[in-house]
């Protein structure tokens, strides 16, 4: 490991980190990258859900300084916490993050995505040491028209389901907070949205998402089914955001000015946002053992057909650049699940990928 690398481990070592949803699939690969920066991080989230899990496989708990297991919509609590350790950047990754789910409970989506957001910009008010905050949304937060071009950080905000429109709220609140509170040179925070696309990478045992929905079916040596082949999404490797990330909080960190909308785009190449079913067809190809899939002919509630995200920001401004193409990022995908299948450890495949991602 060597330059940019180097340089990176170097800015983070010893760092005081908060980081709301470390038990979660991305927040646990954010985790372990910190941890490998030498940052000491406390992780503050529910309990990893039941079954299999990243938290649990790679005993991500023992990466951090301090893991809390708690609800970030208990305001007193998650304040105490991070007054408590006094950090001096806020990750905030905790949310309820699956699109079906949302539909089926929006009450426990908005006031997790809207007021838990709210929670933790209150626990960073009361604690003076913080300098930096990245609060993570996603790509869905697009008032999405079906349009054939990439969305920028200054498209207009909607969505049309419960996730997206929660998700756009968060970034609402965000935009008061920094406006109402953190520009205050009494009190002056840097604090920035990450809008990513869809994360693929081992360790995600989700419900209803594409990788680990393959992954379940092929492993039991049934067909994968599959709702909507023809949607097209914006596909990365999960180290590729979750390094954006640090990458923004550093800037935000060196004085970055943030744009009036407050956002950074990470997402893939215009080419590698590619419809599911080429993913699908990828991953059978991948895994092999006569892995297939099948399409669903169940009538599904709305998704969006067609979604890319223009990464231009993040490119010129901070400098950052997805470091696997999606070829590589579902190779990695399908490797990581299919050594801890054969009983690799699975901290040491996520932490020989996080080093292979460094080394570029």
């Amino acid at each position: 490991m060597s330059g940019p690398a180097t340089a990176l481990t170097t800015a983070w070592s010893g760092r005081g980190v908060f980081l709301t949803g470390h038990t979660g699939f991305k927040g646990g690969w954010m985790t372990a990258l910190l941890h490998r920066l030498g940052a000491k991080v406390t992780g503050y989230a529910l309990a990893p859900e039941p079954g299999p899990n990243l938290f649990e496989a790679a005993r991500i708990g023992e990466l951090t300084a301090t893991s809390i297991i708690a609800d970030i919509r208990d305001g007193d609590r998650l304040k105490q916490a991070m007054q408590a350790v006094q950090p001096e950047v806020v990750f905030h990754l905790a949310a309820q993050a699956l699109v079906r789910r949302a539909r089926a409970e929006p009450d426990e989506t908005f006031e997790t995505n809207v007021m838990g957001t709210l929670r933790v910009l209150e626990a960073v008010r009361a604690t003076p040491s913080v300098k930096a905050v990245v609060v993570v949304t996603s790509d869905k937060v697009y008032d999405n028209r079906e349009w054939p071009w990439p969305y920028r950080e200054t498209d207009f905000l909607g969505g049309k389901e419960p996730y997206g429109a929660s998700k756009a709220a968060c970034e609402m609140v965000v935009q008061a907070y920094r406006h109402s509170y953190f520009s205050d040179p009494r009190l002056p925070v840097a604090i920035a949205t990450a809008r990513a696309g869809n994360v693929i990478g081992g360790g995600d045992w989700a419900a209803d998402r594409l990788v680990p929905d393959a992954m379940r079916a092929f492993a039991a040596k049934t067909p994968l089914v599959v709702r909507n082949p023809s949607a097209v999404r914006p596909w990365q490797h999960v180290l590729e955001p979750v390094a954006g990330y640090i990458r923004l909080a550093s800037r935000l960190l060196g004085g970055l000015a943030v744009p009036d909308d407050g956002g950074f785009n990470f997402g893939p190449a215009s080419d590698d946002a590619r419809s599911v079913n080429v993913v699908a067809d990828a991953l059978v190809d991948r895994w092999g053992d006569g892995a297939r899939w099948d399409r669903d002919p169940a009538v599904h509630p709305y998704e969006a057909r067609l979604l890319e995200v223009d990464s231009s920001r993040a490119r010129s401004v901070l400098g950052w650049s997805p470091v696997w193409r999606l070829d590589e990022g579902l190779a990695r995908t399908v490797d990581w699940y299919r050594q801890v299948a054969s009983g690799a450890d699975a901290r040491a495949v996520t932490l020989t990928q996080i080093e292979d991602h460094l080394d570029g």
